[in-house]
């Protein structure tokens, strides 16, 4: 099945549309061919399992929250430690009560 890509398992071809060209060195397609073959995979299909693969990482990574040891010690103070409600907070909260029919304020 040339030019297709298996999806859902490889029940579902589908066309592969797009093309990704780079230039390489010959050291570096020596040692991307050698791998592809000790998977027993072609140098096609290694290539984009191993590209997926780092850009799905580099996703998840950058979607993580990063926080500084300041920031940390300030979210942990602020969980173990809450401030009072305002005094427009506490209206805000008894007008929504009073909305959803709740009349304890």
């Amino acid at each position: 099945m040339a030019n297709a890509e298996r999806q859902d398992g490889g029940r579902t071809p589908r066309r592969r549309g797009e093309r990704l060209e780079t230039r390489i060195t010959a050291e570096q397609k020596a040692l991307i061919t050698r791998a592809a073959a000790l998977e027993g995979r072609s140098l096609t299909d290694f290539v984009l399992s191993s590209v997926q693969d780092a850009a799905k990482r580099t996703i998840a990574e950058h979607a993580m929250i990063e926080l500084s040891a300041r920031d940390s010690r300030a979210f942990v103070e602020a969980l173990l430690q809450p401030r009072e409600p305002s005094q427009p907070m506490r209206k805000r909260v008894t007008a929504f009560k009073t909305r959803m029919g709740d009349s304890k304020p």
